[in-house]
């Protein structure tokens, strides 16, 4: 499937965006029968296109090697036949929630006789820029379809072929459903104007949501005129309680860190309390070198850890992507808090620990859009938080916080019911 040769990125941009905003209407009075239809027709044409998909998906895996891809990014690129369940699962859960677009709340009679409430209404159009993973391109159409909102959709070059395969396959369920084909667009160039273009056109684009590299979402960040939905890094941090259960704090631990190097949820430093490390951190250290994780140690951790390298001040503020992982000793709660608030990056962190007091302080006092006790940071994903899928993750304090799912998807505006009511 060859790029769309465009010479001109601003005015097929525009164009876009006018497609966008004309489907948004659209969207924004379809029937709740009708966007259920079109995920669940979705779902079927990605299971039809199997061959398809695994044909585009090697293309852009192939190129991404010739380029010296590494492996964190092929991995995250990668369309395996699990994924594409997991995309086809997604679409069915979100096919199965409420649809919240138009409930009324806190519907109140007012002194002068008027009802004032509010009623959830779709944000209009959301531009999504996105890198590698391809799955994306399925999730956050799904979302923005259920939540009665117009996609437009920029996925990185690497996943050029996936996308447009994946794309397809939506704008065929859209169509089954009677709904316009421009409510979820996936831009057809590779050329860097079009994210440009895209972030500058608050007439045409009402929020953007960058999911990707630090560096791309700090750009986004600098530039976009139109409002963003963001996290930049996934610095997450589980700690070991001198009062965990060791054997749950090694199972937390061990699958936090490896069972995927490359998503923004992954554990990337470990805290462990003075007085357990002699005992847990040999068992940590032995499974996660087992797994080929390399280990970087604070002068305490190394004094039991000999074969961990040095942590320097950077790796505390590193998000790896990848086998490696910064362990720091400290002496109680009170000093994990204090790395964490110093260090993190809001994302998501974790205790382990059967103190219920320290559990709870632990949730109230550390300030990230995903707190936990006793689990492992994997599970910051809004599939596993039953949102159906996430369009992405939120560090931001409002709006949307944490997975963004269907009602960060939304607003709300004030209505007001009346019978000929004035005001005096």
């Amino acid at each position: 499937m060859p790029e769309t040769q465009i010479t001109d990125v601003a005015a097929y941009m525009a164009e876009v965006g006018e497609r966008a905003r004309a489907a948004a209407r659209a969207m924004a009075r379809a029937e709740t029968a009708a966007k259920d239809a079109a995920l669940t027709a979705v779902a079927a044409e990605l299971d039809a296109a199997r061959d398809a998909l695994g044909q585009a998906n090697a293309a852009d895996l192939e190129a991404g090697a010739a380029k010296g891809l590494d492996a964190a990014l092929l991995d995250r690129l990668e369309l395996t036949p699990g994924r594409i369940d997991a995309m086809i699962e997604g679409l069915h859960q979100i096919a199965g929630l409420p649809d919240l677009v138009g409930a009324i709340s806190e519907l109140n009679y007012r002194p002068s006789g008027i009802q004032v409430g509010r009623m959830r209404v779709p944000l209009g159009v959301v531009g999504i820029v996105y890198e590698s993973r391809p799955n994306v391109t399925a999730d956050a159409a799904a979302l923005c379809l259920k939540s009665g909102n117009a996609a437009v959709l920029r996925g990185g070059s690497e996943a050029f072929h996936s996308n447009r395969a994946i794309a397809e396959c939506i704008q065929r369920g859209l169509a089954a459903a009677g709904l316009p084909e421009d409510a979820v667009q996936v831009v057809a160039t590779t050329d860097r104007a079009a994210v440009g273009a895209m972030i500058s056109s608050p007439e045409h684009i009402d929020v953007i949501i960058p999911r990707g590299g630090k560096g791309l979402i700090e750009r986004i960040s600098r530039d976009a005129r139109v409002p963003v939905i963001k996290h930049l890094d996934g610095i997450c941090h589980v700690y070991v309680d001198d009062r965990a259960d060791l054997d749950k704090a090694l199972a937390v631990a061990v699958n936090a860190k490896t069972q995927r190097f490359g998503t923004c949820n992954t554990l990337e430093t470990l805290l462990v309390a003075a007085p357990v490390a002699g005992d847990f951190l040999p068992r940590v250290g032995a499974e996660l070198a087992g797994a080929g994780v390399e280990l970087r140690g604070c002068e305490r951790t190394r004094a039991v850890l000999g074969d961990a390298r040095p942590a320097s001040d950077e790796d505390w503020d590193t998000e790896y992507l990848g086998p490696i992982l910064a362990i720091r000793v400290v002496d109680d709660l009170d000093a994990a808090m204090d790395h964490i608030e110093r260090h993190g990056s809001r994302h998501t962190d974790s205790i382990i620990t059967e103190d219920y007091g320290r559990a709870r302080r632990f949730l109230r006092e550390v300030d990230s859009s995903s707190v936990m006790v006793n689990a492992s940071t994997r599970f910051a994903d809004g599939f596993e938080y039953g949102l159906g899928a996430e369009i992405g993750i939120s560090t931001d304090k409002f709006h949307a916080r944490g997975p963004v799912g269907l009602e960060g998807l939304t607003s709300q505006k004030f209505i007001v019911l009346g019978d000929g009511h004035v005001r005096r």
